[in-house]
């Protein structure tokens, strides 16, 4: 659906490069450039924060860029939703002070706010899901799940203006994705449907449940069989491919084991290297919030954009 999409969006002459109102920009030292009204057709408008790494305005380097989730949680508390946040730059310079990380461009996208759950929600898997897990889809977004052109902007309209406004390196193996909760099964989203585009995931914390995970208890075996059709129909080879799937012990993480379990296996079962391809990681006691994902994300960075 959503390649017919970005095609419907070329004939339109929307995968152009866009142009937002005139940016703000912060030294955070590095710099943080922010575009608070940021058009994309049939969505609400967007909002980013792009992090320029140290050294970018000094050299003719290009960078390979990370997409990020739920982006007014990236970098500065004072924007955030709940005062917390990933630290997403100062992971990024710890894992570039390794050795094994290149710097990155990191290109966050805010959250429409009371549209998050519709904009999140991966549209094939909507579409496949069971009528009483639908049901409750149907009363959270509030309204038409919009996930599929959200990936289409994000693969047409904004790469492109991204790989115009700025020197990055815009190959698939340069290009990523991470997100957390709604934000992680968009991440897992966008890489199962655009392998093309995107060549690293993070999925973080994902909501597998989709909704209450204490309203689905009774149905849980139909959601599990629903990831894990939705996982073998798309995932295809690795084909130098790589994901990170993760999930804390407590508040909402304590309810994904089981789902994770199954996506686990069907990692292994298509032939994917743990390790080498993807990584399946559990953190005791951590719960669904800013600072625990903050705390991984150095590892998370180590580990998924690793030369």
């Amino acid at each position: 659906m959503f390649r017919w999409l970005v095609a419907c969006l070329a004939l339109l002459g929307l995968t152009a490069p866009l142009h937002a109102e005139a940016p703000v920009v912060f030294e955070y030292p590095a710099r943080l450039i922010e575009y608070q009204q940021f058009p994309a057709a049939g969505l609400p408008d967007q909002r980013l924060t792009i992090w320029l790494p140290p050294g970018y305005d000094g050299s003719e380097r290009r960078y390979p860029v990370l997409y990020m989730h739920d982006g007014h949680n990236l970098f500065d508390v004072a924007k955030s939703n709940f005062n917390k946040i990933w630290a997403a730059d100062q992971a990024m310079l710890a894992a570039m002070a390794s050795g094994t990380v290149e710097p990155h461009i990191i290109v966050g996208i805010w959250a429409p706010g009371a549209d998050r759950y519709r904009q999140y929600l991966p549209r094939s898997a909507y579409d496949a899901a069971p009528p009483a897990l639908k049901a409750q889809m149907d009363a959270a977004a509030g309204g038409e799940v919009v996930s599929d052109r959200y990936l289409a902007w994000l693969t047409g309209p904004l790469k492109s203006w991204v790989d115009t406004a700025f020197r990055t390196r815009p190959g698939r193996d340069d290009t990523a994705i991470v997100g957390s909760s709604m934000g992680g099964l968009m991440s897992c989203y966008a890489f199962l449907e655009a392998p093309q585009v995107f060549g690293r995931a993070g999925c973080v914390s994902s909501h597998w449940p989709a909704v209450d995970p204490r309203s689905v208890e009774r149905e849980s075996e139909s959601v599990k069989a629903l990831w894990d059709a939705w996982f073998a129909a798309r995932l295809g080879a690795p084909d130098g491919r790589r994901v990170w799937l993760d999930h804390g012990t407590a508040t909402l993480d304590q309810f994904y084991a089981p789902y994770q379990q199954v996506v686990d296996a069907r990692f292994a079962a298509a032939g994917w290297q743990r390790g080498r391809d993807w990584e399946s990681r559990v953190y005791e006691g951590a719960e669904h919030e800013e600072n625990a994902w903050a705390a991984r994300l150095p590892e998370i960075f180590g580990w998924l954009l690793k030369k």
